[in-house]
């Protein structure tokens, strides 16, 4: 009797070591390229969250920032606004489809990606054969997903840029310099940042969503382009009344929602951590709105609309870098923190700093993804993620992205001035850039 049990069980051991053997054999082998692979070795519910991710991303740009920005412009630069925005978003979409994605995200250099993924080369999909290609960054959704995935981020770090000078910059210079920037400086900062071989992804700086990549570059960008540009006529003198806070509010809710597919959907998958990045991500937005809402309340002696949507803006920004990394008590502090943080950047230092940075580019995404990106260093939880966060490093990160920032947009402006010039006339700007620049008028 004894030996059939042991016969029996020696059968059992025997069939799942086979049993873990085929499902270990079916595993896709870890990749350090952009590789082949079999359709059936992909998530079906990853790949389903990064496409539904991309249109939310975008839907963050178009109409959330187009919205968002107009409503705070006057009334005779509204459509500018508009059109400054939707030309960005088709602009950096050809360019990053042309080389923008292959210079951020291939490897085996630390400082710049290489031409293997221009014009998207290499995308296959091989129904017959039953292949796609993969990306080493997201091996379980085809490579295309990936790549659109990441052009939506391209596209709305390059439009957020706008809102530093509105009502006074040429058209075709701010599409000749974003062009420009989108190549130069916001694809080699994601390499370093985003890419695994990247300087300081090997460092060990920590950015889950964009906190560097995009918010930190995107509002230090903008300070320079307004130092660059100068302020608008009659800036500090003469009220600049918003034309329709409640296009600012539509923009702001669909930047929040849109947000979601921002940070969870930089889990590249539809997993627990997805789940946690979306929960702390609205966390952190509430507790912006609160923040900023009682600064300006005890400040001013009464909140506003638009502060309510700049601290919700504030939180999200300030939640960026960490989402994927710390707890919802974490977040609730740093939107709380960011709320402050960016009410101050956006007012106090704004003043200090006396620059036209209209629409607080540097004030919000700056201050903001600085604050959040450093306290992912402090707050990151090694049980989330798998990862200790360490301020120092964070430092690092936040520091050259700063200074390559600075640096490269500054040249980039000087050789756009050289080029097309950079600011409208004294007519064009007090006519407005709706008929100055596109012989159009908003209408009712």
């Amino acid at each position: 009797m004894r030996w059939l049990e042991a016969r029996s069980r020696c059968v059992m051991a025997l069939a799942l070591a086979a049993a873990t053997a085929g499902a270990w054999a079916q595993m896709p082998a870890p990749i350090n390229v952009p590789s082949l692979a079999r359709q059936d070795t992909l998530n079906g519910a990853d790949t389903a969250w990064m496409l539904t991710s991309t249109a939310l991303v975008l839907l963050m740009t178009l109409p959330g920032v187009a919205l968002f920005y107009a409503g705070m412009v006057r009334r005779k630069s509204v459509l500018n606004t508009m059109a400054s925005v939707v030309a960005i978003a088709a602009l950096v979409s050809v360019l990053w489809f042309a080389a923008g994605y292959s210079l951020a995200f291939t490897p085996n250099h630390p400082w710049i990606g290489n031409g293997s993924r221009l014009w998207f080369a290499g995308m296959d999909y091989a129904k017959d054969a039953g292949k796609v290609m993969v990306s080493h960054v997201a091996p379980n959704v085809p490579e295309s997903v990936y790549a659109m995935f990441q052009l939506t981020f391209a596209v709305i770090t390059a439009a957020l840029v706008v809102g530093s000078i509105v009502e006074r910059m040429k058209f075709s210079a701010l599409l000749l310099f974003m062009g420009l920037w989108s190549l130069f400086v916001y694809s080699p900062i994601a390499h370093w940042v985003w890419e695994p071989g990247g300087w300081l992804a090997q460092l060990g700086a920590l950015d889950f969503a964009g906190g560097s990549v995009v918010h930190i570059n995107a509002g230090v960008a903008g300070l320079v382009c307004a130092y660059f540009v100068g302020p608008r006529r009659g800036y500090g003198r003469e009220p600049f009344e918003p034309y329709s806070l409640a296009l600012t509010m539509t923009g702001a809710g669909l930047l929040w929602v849109g947000w979601f597919g921002f940070n969870a959907g930089s889990a590249v998958a539809a997993d627990g951590r997805a789940g946690l990045a979306m929960a702390v991500t609205h966390i952190a937005a509430a507790a912006g709105a609160l923040a900023w809402m009682f600064s300006e309340w005890v400040m001013r002696g009464r909140p506003s609309l638009l502060g309510l949507c700049s601290g919700v803006v504030a939180g999200l920004v300030a939640i960026t870098p960490a989402a994927g990394f710390v707890t919802p008590p974490s977040a609730l502090l740093i939107g709380g923190i960011a709320g402050v943080a960016c009410y101050w950047g956006a007012t106090g230092l704004k003043r200090l700093l006396g620059a036209d940075d209209s629409l607080d580019v540097f004030g919000v995404h700056g201050i903001g993804g600085i604050v959040g990106s450093l306290l992912t260093g402090v707050l990151a939880s090694k049980t989330v993620s798998g990862v200790q966060g360490n301020l120092g490093t964070q430092a690092i990160g936040v520091g050259a992205v700063l200074l390559y920032s600075v640096l490269a947009t500054a040249f980039l402006l000087l050789l756009t001035q050289w080029l097309v010039g950079l600011r409208v006339d004294e007519h064009g700007e007090q006519t407005g850039l709706d008929i100055a620049q596109h012989r159009e008028r908003l209408g009712g």
